[in-house]
């Protein structure tokens, strides 16, 4: 398995800021799907931060159900915070700033909502992320979030696995690990929260080809983050092998599917 290098992460999502909404479908319903759970039963909260807030589009939506709460958003990739501030030229209750989701540049007890949507399967190690929402939330506070589990993209992964063991070689495993809900769940409590609970949804694309697909999730920034490199004609062979792999075992009326898991978690800090 392949170890995500952060700085990958920041170029590629920072280089894709333009166009990402335009790209990003699921991570669009996502995002719709987290505000409506959010705000149920919810009191309105003073000070909220969005972890990973990419163009700003949660963002945008918590500003308008919550006009009287200070929110900032954080993100690792300088672009998408320069595309979201874009959003909120008018805006005085809101502030974007770079930063990294496992040492934020804030103190102790500063939020009392921390909010994140399709970041944390990019953050390794995980617990350390979830040990400083921890640490910036106030006593009694939520967090709430959603990201994608294990099954996402298992289409992908399989026939990339596949083509690596047909080829025969000694080629390195540049696929991606998504948690398990019960990873995710475990992390949380040992990160010190209380009241944590999970659920998950499925979320499925359809593209005309596979290379459709690799091309939409590069262009968003979501390309492989991998720190094993694959060139050469070994490449260019498990590539070709990948393809027909998805084609031969995934393919439906229509196109290929792509599919992915969204685990909705919540987590108090008692």
């Amino acid at each position: 398995m392949s170890v995500i290098v952060k700085d990958i992460v920041r170029k590629s999502f920072s280089s894709r800021a333009d166009y990402y909404d335009s790209l990003a479908v699921v991570q669009k319903r996502v995002t719709d799907r987290f505000a409506e759970l959010l705000t149920e039963n919810m009191a309105p909260p003073h000070a909220i931060l969005d972890i990973g807030a990419g163009t700003g589009r949660l963002l945008e939506s918590l500003n308008k159900k919550f006009p009287d709460a200070e929110l900032v958003g954080v993100d690792l990739a300088f672009g998408m915070t320069s595309y979201a501030k874009k959003r909120f030229q008018e805006s005085t209750n809101v502030l974007l700033a770079c930063g990294d989701a496992e040492c934020l540049p804030f103190r102790e007890k500063s939020f009392d909502l921390v909010v994140s949507t399709s970041t944390y399967q990019w953050i390794d190690p995980l617990e350390t992320a979830f040990a400083e929402v921890f640490r910036i939330l106030k006593p009694n506070s939520w967090f709430s979030f959603a990201l994608f589990g294990e099954r996402t993209l298992f289409e992908l992964r399989e026939s990339y696995q596949s083509a690596v063991s047909v080829a025969g070689k000694a080629l390195p495993d540049r696929t991606h690990r998504f948690m398990s809900q019960k990873g995710v769940l475990d992390l949380l409590t040992a990160a010190g929260f209380k009241n944590v609970t999970a659920e998950s949804e499925i979320e499925v694309e359809i593209h005309r080809e596979v290379k459709d697909l690799v091309r939409s999730l590069k262009g968003i920034g979501a390309g492989s983050a991998s720190d094993k490199a694959l060139g050469g004609l070994s490449g260019r062979s498990v590539i070709e092998g990948m393809i027909q792999a998805y084609i031969e075992r995934f393919s439906v009326s229509g196109g290929v599917p792509a599919t992915y898991e969204v685990i909705y978690g919540k987590a108090l800090k008692a």
